[in-house]
């Protein structure tokens, strides 16, 4: 069954993506008014990693950022592994599976790149965003950078695509409510922003299959 997905989602993610249509519905209030990413935006590329677990299943590998950093704008959220293009990086899927290796020490050698997902612009820290998705064969074992990355948390396809895993609350961010914002609960842990908006658009072209 894994694999079935994987085919279908390396070819589907040559073809139109439902970008906004599926991103919107993840998005907090006043986020539509600043979604355009400016001339000198810096870019970023982020990895959304699938693997199957013991039984077949697809999981999906977040992040847990740590809040000690003041310098990070998403310090203490749920992400998907990545960051900001460096001058030694080829492209931005280099940038992607660069990040993936340095945050969770896995090898980007052995990650399968099956296609990117629509960019997204993350307006708070004028980054424009080019999310990929990848896949690996096997359970991986993480090496976490600790100045990066808290911990990785593994979560079922399945989970996301349940609806009673998702809803809405008022979430403080940088001392700011956001009132009524979407998110995926994640058994405990808060999806919401960019990372939901991109998750969002992933689900949309697994449930198409």
């Amino acid at each position: 069954m894994t694999s079935s997905y994987i085919q279908f989602l390396e070819k589907r993610l040559r073809g139109d993506l439902p970008g906004w249509e599926a991103q919107k519905i993840m998005t907090s209030i006043g986020y539509a008014e600043n979604r355009q990413a400016k001339e000198n935006s810096k870019s970023a590329a982020v990895l959304a990693l699938l693997f199957p677990n013991q039984d077949d299943k697809l999981q999906l590998i977040y992040i847990k950022r740590p809040s000690h950093n003041s310098n990070d704008r998403h310090g203490g959220q749920v992400s998907f592994p990545g960051g900001q293009r460096e001058l030694s990086d080829r492209n931005l899927e280099h940038t992607a599976l660069r990040e993936t290796e340095e945050e969770l020490g896995i090898d980007q050698n052995k990650i399968k790149v099956l296609g990117a997902l629509s960019s997204i612009y993350v307006f708070v820290s004028d980054f424009d965003v080019l999310p990929f998705v990848g896949y690996l064969d096997q359970t991986p074992s993480f090496a976490i950078q600790p100045s990066e990355v808290a911990y990785p948390i593994v979560t079922p396809v399945a989970h996301l695509l349940d609806k009673s895993n998702l809803g809405t609350k008022d979430i403080i961010a940088r001392n700011y409510k956001i009132k009524n914002a979407p998110f995926f609960d994640l058994e405990g842990e808060t999806l919401w922003g960019a990372t939901a908006m991109i998750t969002n658009e992933l689900l949309y072209l697994i449930k198409e299959l």
